[in-house]
């Protein structure tokens, strides 16, 4: 049975049940044994004190812990794991030194398997939870081969630590905090040598970090950007300034470092990325604004090119810094080809691909669809999808720049009611869709949807508008895009009913 042990580490069950009418509650710096039940949103644990619910990060289910209170509200509160005294059957020792410190990765400490069980399980109940589904089943989730190596995008903050070093790495979980790390186990293993080799050019020519206290300092991130299919690199560096100082030197030592390391087996785990990596793309971007946006919309190369070439099966795809492009790239084809699956094509649909980006979902469907309409927010992504449908020599493409919610409604009015479409796809941020999108999709009148969500809980809630307006769900196909972490990309086929 969970325990209260109170500040002084001595037990006393009743000392916790201080409030009237004998319900349980607690106060900062007490401390609890409890049994973890269940994990939460964010992959912490989740245990209970007489109904009282304590959330807990680094806790598994099945372990029984040892926790400190760290803030206390009426019906729950946050604790620190203090000392695991039986360990879950799924607990793993993190494959990462930081794992625990670093804001990455929530679940390193949790086999693959059940990790990839938990993110089943997330999907289903917030089906049922929020879209009051009783009868759709979530599919398995589809895995990767790997579960490390396998991010083609990094963004890492630069800053200095209290010695007044230069430090790389990523953000503790909800601060800005930099725990300096160099070799991240889930991006691609040329960032350590582009890392190390920024930091000494810094180091060498004196060029400062930037400092989000007083807005001081140039180089704020460093952005590295790799293509499995081609072995292309960029790297680009986020500076709050014009110009980068002694920038021919940064690209002299960058073009000299050595990228290549052989696939197979790096820190005890095997991986299966491109070895043949080389930088394409040297730039600065830059952004002078004092806020938490990572990129601006200047981009100036020092070498190469402003992008990088990737391949999804037959389609190639030019990456600029600004482009959405999907981070896992293993997953990305095995999610497209469902995609694809799911819209059924034969060749006379007419697609509407609503939050396109860069154009990878539109060209891909392009492939066999009549013609595609994509719509995307960001003006430089378009640029992209359009530049890219012309490397493609795809002529059954059109591309909106704006939001979804204001183009798609405007473009259906504007044809009076006619506007239709064949299969619609979306694949919005984690937001979801706003309802007079959806509105206007089902007065558009697809005979399927294909939804790729980024969140479960907006799926659910976004599913669940469709289907009281005549559309029915037909499967869902969870993809993990992201291993180690809480996401969980999911593919879903929405028919209507009629059809």
């Amino acid at each position: 049975m969970p325990g209260y042990i109170g500040q002084s580490g001595t037990e006393d069950k009743n000392a916790a049940l201080q409030s009237e009418n004998n319900i349980f509650t607690c106060k900062k710096n007490d401390e609890f044994i409890i049994d973890i039940e269940d994990l939460g949103t964010d992959g912490e644990g989740i245990g209970k004190i007489q109904g009282y619910t304590l959330f807990v990060k680094d806790a598994l289910t099945g372990d029984k812990v040892r926790v400190k209170i760290m803030k206390a509200k009426k019906k729950y509160a946050y604790a620190k794991l203090l000392e695991i005294i039986e360990p879950s059957e799924w607990r793993t020792e993190p494959a990462c030194p930081v794992a625990k410190q670093c804001g990455g990765c929530q679940l390193q400490h949790c086999s693959y398997e059940k990790q990839l069980e938990w993110k089943r399980k997330k999907i289903q109940d917030c089906l049922n939870r929020i879209g009051g589904f009783t009868d759709i089943q979530t599919e398995p989730v589809i895995g990767m081969d790997i579960p490390y190596y396998y991010r083609n995008k990094a963004q890492f903050p630069v800053g200095y630590d209290k010695d007044g070093n230069i430090v790389t790495g990523f953000y503790a979980g909800r601060t800005h905090s930099i725990i300096p790390f160099k070799n991240c186990l889930v991006q691609h293993p040329c960032s350590s040598a582009i890392l190390e080799t920024v930091t000494k050019y810094m180091e060498e020519n004196k060029v400062s970090a930037y400092n989000e206290t007083n807005h001081k300092g140039i180089v704020r991130h460093i952005l590295i950007r790799t293509a499995q299919a081609t072995g292309e690199v960029m790297v680009c560096l986020i500076i709050n300034a014009d110009k980068l100082p002694y920038a021919d030197k940064l690209v002299k030592m960058l073009l000299e470092c050595s990228l290549s390391q052989k696939s197979g087996n790096i820190n005890g785990i095997n991986n299966n990325f491109n070895e043949n990596s080389f930088i394409k793309s040297i730039c600065i971007n830059i952004n002078k604004e004092n806020t938490n946006v990572i990129l601006g919309n200047s981009i100036e190369v020092l070498y190469g090119t402003p992008y990088i070439t990737d391949y999804i099966g037959e389609v190639v795809y030019h990456i600029s810094p600004l482009s959405f492009y999907q981070v896992n790239y293993g997953q990305t084809v095995r999610l497209y080809e469902k995609v694809m699956e799911f819209a059924d094509l034969k060749g006379d649909e007419v697609v509407w691909d609503l939050y396109c980006g860069i154009g990878t979902i539109s060209l891909f469907l392009a492939q066999k669809a009549a013609k595609v309409c994509g719509v995307e927010i960001v003006p430089q992504a378009v640029d992209d999808a359009r530049e890219n449908a012309i490397l493609n020599n795809m002529e059954n493409t059109e591309f909106f720049n704006g939001a979804a919610e204001e183009i798609v409604p405007l473009q259906y009015e504007k044809s009076g009611g006619k506007l239709k479409a064949d299969i619609v796809t979306l694949d919005p941020p984690r937001k979801g869709c706003d309802e007079k999108l959806l509105n206007t999709v089902v007065n558009m009148e697809p005979a399927r949807i294909v939804y790729v969500s980024c969140d479960p809980a907006t799926l659910a809630r976004d599913l669940k508008y469709l289907c009281n307006k005549g559309y029915e769900v037909g499967k869902v196909q969870p993809y993990d895009m992201f291993g180690q972490s809480c996401h969980i990309e999911t593919v879903v086929l929405i028919q209507r009913k009629d059809t």
